[in-house]
């Protein structure tokens, strides 16, 4: 008699994803649509937190490329700010920008 294995199932989406950020490590945690509360609208919006990142542009590429959808393209705004959003696989808006104003006060904590 001859006995098989079974194949292991692949892994389940998580339901948490947890970020910690900074010298506080002020969370960040993204929740699958699956536990969403009640009545919760199907598409997505509400808030959107927007991150500094330095390469705005590249910023988004990885993002699409790692499953988000785009929401808004790279949008050039005033004063030398740019930003975009996409959505990521749990339908959560995430966005993205160049923010020239956290540039100045971070190299005037480093000064």
């Amino acid at each position: 008699m001859s006995r098989t294995t079974p194949s292991p199932h692949p892994p389940a989406p998580p339901a948490y994803l947890e970020f910690r950020v900074g010298d506080d490590e002020a969370e960040l945690g993204l929740i699958d649509r699956r536990y969403a509360p009640g009545g919760a609208a199907n598409p997505p919006g509400g808030a959107v937190m927007f991150w500094h990142v330095d390469d705005l542009r590249g910023t988004v590429e990885k993002l699409l490329a790692m499953g988000a959808t785009e929401y808004e393209p790279v949008t050039e705004r005033e004063a030398g700010f740019a930003t975009a959003s996409v959505v990521d696989p749990f339908g959560n808006v995430l966005g993205v920008m160049h923010n020239p104003h956290y540039l100045e006060r971070l190299a005037s904590r480093t000064q």
